[in-house]
This record gives structure tokens, sequence and C-alpha cells, in this order.
């Protein structure tokens, strides 16, 4: 099943103020109504290595499925298809680290969004967030799997507190440090209108829910959007990789051609 609209695009990442390398990537496939994000951990570069193959694994599989099963599949088979692209991914990252010494540990978060008929199915691993821009208010649609996140859900740390945290970036799921994995999925629903945002937590860790707001309800076109997320989280001291991608439901049907790019800076 293709989009019930047209989806437009957008992408932007840097390395922030603090780090000298880029450990998130990102990949736009519009063919497959395909947007991924992944945000690299790991010495010597092996995050850079880890999130890299995430986004092109990641896709490379989802093609295959996609052409494999045709306009046949379900939403069972989808949420399989999503699943079995993110434990491929995870399978080769972990298996390079194994093979590889000085790739040893490396991982990465993943989060990643297909749209099909009116809705967007969201795959995430770790604390690279999905959020949903509609009618001027943000919504996040993913749950961080971190250290931190339990203890907001447990009790041990308000939401006020957990923005100090020294545990802020320990995730308890990642792509690549175990030979499995499990990527949790869901729907939701889209209108021509919304937008959809992905970001790492370099986005995220440095600008609130109600900074990330501020900055959409200025920007009229995706690329301003994109880039004017990128400069917020920079001002406000850019203490990580930054990576965001945008896509918006317009209506129409659409584009047949395919496109897709990896962003890596």
């Amino acid at each position: 099943m293709l989009p019930a609209f047209d989806i437009e695009y957008s992408s932007a990442v840097d390395t922030g103020r603090a780090r000298s390398n880029n450990e998130d990537a990102v990949l736009v496939d519009e063919a497959l109504s395909l947007c991924v994000l992944a945000d690299g951990m790991g010495g010597y570069n092996a995050g850079e290595i880890a999130s890299d193959m995430t986004v092109r694994g990641v896709r490379d599989q989802l093609a295959r499925w996609r052409s494999d099963q045709g306009t046949g599949h379900t939403e069972v088979s989808l949420r399989q298809g999503m699943s079995a692209a993110a434990q491929s991914a995870n399978l080769a990252v972990f298996e390079a680290a194994q093979q590889h010494p000085e790739y040893a540990g490396m991982g990465t978060t993943l989060v990643l969004a297909m749209f099909e008929g009116q809705q967007v199915w969201i795959g995430h691993i770790g604390d690279s967030r999905a959020y949903r821009w509609r009618d001027g208010r943000l919504e996040q649609l993913t749950r961080d799997h971190s250290l931190l996140q339990e203890q907001i859900d447990a009790g041990v740390l308000t939401p006020e507190e957990a923005a100090y945290s020294l545990h802020r970036n320990l995730v308890t799921r990642a792509v690549g440090v175990e030979p499995d994995v499990v990527l949790e999925v869901h729907a939701h629903e889209m209108r021509v209108g919304d937008c959809l945002l992905l970001c790492s937590d370099g986005l995220s860790d440095m600008l609130p829910d109600a900074g990330i707001a501020q900055v959409m309800r200025a920007h009229d076109t995706l690329s301003g959007a994109s880039q004017a997320l990128v400069e917020a989280a920079n001002a406000a001291g850019g203490r990580d990789n930054i990576a965001v991608v945008l896509a918006r439901a317009k209506g129409g049907t659409p584009p047949a051609s395919r496109i897709w790019w990896p962003f890596k800076r």
C-alpha cells in the first residue's frame, strides 16, 4: 500500500559544537516512503560505522521485503518486515564488532518511519525519537529505551529532575551490542498537514519539547525548519551530534520515482 498523501522531506546533520566527528546518520527513500535515523556510539569512529551500517542495512532489507510482498502485505507482515530489517542490521553490526577489535563495543540507536495509507509506522531502539507536529502542537510518539526513562516511569525522578541527571545518555536497548534486539513498533494516524520529526538526542537533549515546538511554529518550509532546529540545538550548547529528519503529509498521490540518499558529515 502506498501513502494516501504526497510526502515532502528535509534532513539535516551537524557535528555540533563539542564533537570533532559525526556519529549520526540519516537516510530517506522516497519510493519506500521511508525515513531512517541512527545515533552511533563507540570509540575509534566505530559509532560512525555502526550508524552508517544500520541506516543502509534497514533500507536495503525493507526494499527487499517490499519487493517480495508487493501490495499484498498486511499490518502483521509490515510489523514483521520492520522488525526483521532491524534485526538484520543488528546482527551485521554485532558481527562486525566481533570480527574487528577496533570496533569492539560499538552500537547505535535507531528510529525509522514508513508511511502506509493514512498511517505512519514508527519503529525505534534506544533514545532517538519520533515526534508528530499537528495543528501547532508537538507530540512525542516514542518512549526512550533509557535508564533515565525507567527512573521516570518508576517515580525515582521527575521529568524536571531528569533534565539534570548524569545518566541522560545510558540506553537500555541498542543496535549491535547483543546478537538479538527487539524493535518497538507502533502505528500512528497521519493527516494532511501533519509533520513527522525524527531526531537524535543531540536535538532533544539540547531543546525541551517547548523549544522544538517554537522552532517548528516559526518556519513554514521543511528545509527552513530542519536547519533552524540544528542551529537552535547548537545555540543551546551543541554538546552532541545533531540529526533531524522532517516528513510532511500533503494531498495527492506520491511520486513514482525512487530517490534515496544517506546524509553523513
